[in-house]
């Protein structure tokens, strides 16, 4: 067997041959590897993910650099933890901390979420936010003779007021990637903050302020974190994006251009002044005044449309879950503009209608039926899907037994339904790769659910001026053209166009779900298309085949889209899986690790935490 010194040089061959033949994106690229001080593992991860880039796994997903998803295999297992007070997880240790520093400081599982927020805005810049938006799913428990509740909270980012519907065609009324990804017009007007300090006003514990909750993020921010694990790798993939810009160099970058390297310490002094405006003088701070002006001046500058008006009028919105049951379950999930609750509800209805004999294992079989009812869900998304407060959304009908029953009807068990013989049409549109999940328990049964983006890898990779707030590319969820692929490759239609203070379509799927009123799982996932049925998945192995949260987050996935007419598998999925499928006519196709999707399970033995080691640093601890 060659050794480690053998194959890291045949890897830098390779790289190096690919490059010549690449051009200069990667030629830079390898150069900043071979000039960083970095361990051989580092290194081999990142020429691995850059080898994966040149081979063409990117555009086979419609997918560039910007959102590469994870290259590490998927997990063999995933070591459980188990808490019997509060329980966090979520995909960046300092967060972890924190949320359960906050839940044992007697603050609630929302408190603990907000908290958890700002810091990823800090800690996992990629994706956490404050330029961003997301989804909060929030369980209320029970107490002194109040009825439980459930709400979600939808800070999904927005179009600026004048945004019209050919913002993303160019000249000859086609549709220009470079505008819906690469320009300023991509930038909506950011929700993070807005949510995160609606979601403590209203549904908070009282106990902790805004400013306690902000507090370990600015310390963060201030004192520095140290550059290792999943933060190098995405400095070493945006470098080219982060570049453009020189106060997102000034912030990410060294003097000579090479991203920061291991060892060093990522210091964000203009954050941590942000984030004590905020802390100081709440959400105001940051949609009116100095820091709103240099969020429109540098928006602006890019070739945004935002305005100062467009970040005062925006407002995080209290919007009511979409409900499912399943087997027993209450299913608690997002509604529109995510259309992740409508079409997991609605693919659990076409599921439920089969057989639990028959549908109580994993096997090719039941793989194939859960494959046929993504087909149908996601043809309705292309089809239907848009912004509730723009467009008339059918989710009563779409999350209806009887209209799962109909479609369960057209699936043949034993063969596989061409795309196009469902509808016609082209591939659909998706929500942000570079997306991050966090799952919280308490004490007294409260959870949170919450998925928060930027879009891209590192969003636009604009950082606003001084503020050092990153800002997102978002508005490229849109259906740019009707029938037109975005970067994750999902169709949208008239229903998902562009307009006016609009909110883009995701596919963001924060879930609760319920067993009797209590909290019985807390899920959800990044990964753009493949968010809903990830956690689709998840909640089959859980409910279904019985599985451990652990087992069932780390059990190999599977992806149907409808367009393109293909199912994507991990690696892991066994080569008899593969075949089986094959056999009854999908087109399989192995593809990248899936999203980590950070959960949680109540059970008899205590809260069982399990953080998705498809991302380095998901860590899950509890007290």
């Amino acid at each position: 067997m060659a050794s480690p010194a053998t194959r890291y040089m045949g890897i830098r061959v390779q790289l190096s041959q690919a490059i010549r033949r690449k051009g200069s994106v990667l030629r830079k690229t390898f150069m900043t590897l071979m000039n960083l001080r970095l361990t051989r593992r580092a290194i081999c991860r990142a020429l691995g993910a850059a080898l994966l880039l040149v081979a063409g796994l990117a555009p086979a997903l419609g997918q560039t650099a910007a959102t590469i998803p994870s290259t590490a295999p998927p997990p063999a297992r995933i070591e459980p933890v188990t808490a019997q007070h509060g329980m966090v997880v979520t995909q960046e240790e300092h967060a972890t901390r924190i949320g359960v520093d906050i839940l044992r400081r007697g603050g609630n599982a929302v408190d603990a979420a907000v908290a958890v927020g700002f810091a990823l805005a800090v800690t996992l810049p990629k994706a956490g936010n404050l330029g961003g938006g997301g989804f909060m799913v929030v369980h209320l428990a029970g107490h002194d003779g109040e009825a439980a509740k459930d709400v979600t909270i939808d800070f999904r980012e927005a179009a600026p007021h004048d945004t019209t519907p050919d913002v993303f065609l160019d000249e000859n009324g086609d549709a220009d990637p470079k505008k819906s990804r690469d320009s300023g017009l991509a930038i909506g007007v950011p929700g993070s903050v807005a949510g995160l300090a609606l979601a403590l006003e209203r549904f908070g514990s009282g106990k902790l302020t805004l400013a306690e909750l902000i507090a370990p993020a600015l310390a963060l921010a201030r004192n520095g974190i140290p550059v290792d694990g999943d933060l190098l790798d995405s400095l070493l993939l945006a470098q080219p994006r982060l570049a453009r810009f020189p106060a997102s160099a000034r912030i990410f970058l060294k003097a000579d251009g090479a991203p920061l390297g291991r060892g060093d310490l990522l210091v964000q002094p203009d954050l941590a002044a942000t984030l004590d405006a905020i802390a100081h003088e709440g959400p105001r701070a940051f949609y009116a005044g100095p820091i709103a002006d240099e969020i429109v001046a540098a928006a602006r500058e890019a070739g945004s449309h935002i305005t100062r008006g467009d970040l005062e009028d925006y407002d995080a919105i209290i919007r009511e879950p979409v409900r499912g049951t399943y087997r027993g379950y209450d299913i608690v999930s997002m509604p529109p503009p995510s259309s992740g609750g409508v079409h997991l509800v609605e693919m659990l209805n076409i599921l439920e209608g089969f057989s639990p004999r028959e549908f109580s294992a994993p096997s090719p079989a039941n793989l194939h039926l859960m494959i046929e009812a993504m087909k149908l869900a996601y043809a309705d998304r292309a089809e239907y899907l848009g912004d509730s407060a723009a467009v008339d959304v059918p989710i009563e009908r779409l999350t209806s037994k009887p209209y799962a029953d109909e479609l369960r009807a057209t699936i043949d068990p034993h063969k596989a339904r061409p795309a196009l013989d469902i509808r016609a049409g082209a591939p659909p549109r998706s929500s942000g790769g570079n997306t991050t999940h966090v799952s919280i328990v308490d004490e007294e049964g409260n959870a949170a659910a919450m998925t928060t983006s930027l879009n891209f890898n590192y969003g636009l990779g604009l950082v606003a001026g001084s503020t050092g707030i990153l800002l997102n590319n978002t508005l490229d969820d849109f259906a740019a053209k009707p029938g037109t692929p975005n970067a994750f490759g999902l169709v949208g239609g008239a229903a998902n166009a562009p307009g006016p203070s609009k909110r883009p379509l995701s596919s963001m799927t924060p879930t609760i779900v319920l067993k009797d009123g209590a909290v019985a799982f807390v899920t959800g996932a990044p990964g753009g298309s493949r968010i809903i049925t990830t956690v689709l998945e998840i909640l089959v192995d859980a409910i279904d085949f019985k599985k451990p949260i652990a087992e069932a987050v780390a059990a190999p996935r599977v992806h149907d889209q409808w367009l393109p007419d293909e199912v994507v598998v991990e690696r892991t999925l066994p080569a008899d899986t593969i075949r089986a499928l094959a056999a009854r006519g999908h087109k399989v196709r192995v593809g990248p690790t899936g999203g980590s999707a950070n959960s949680i399970a109540v059970t008899p033995a205590g809260l069982v935490g399990a953080a998705d080691t498809r991302a380095t640093g998901a860590t899950a601890a509890g007290y």
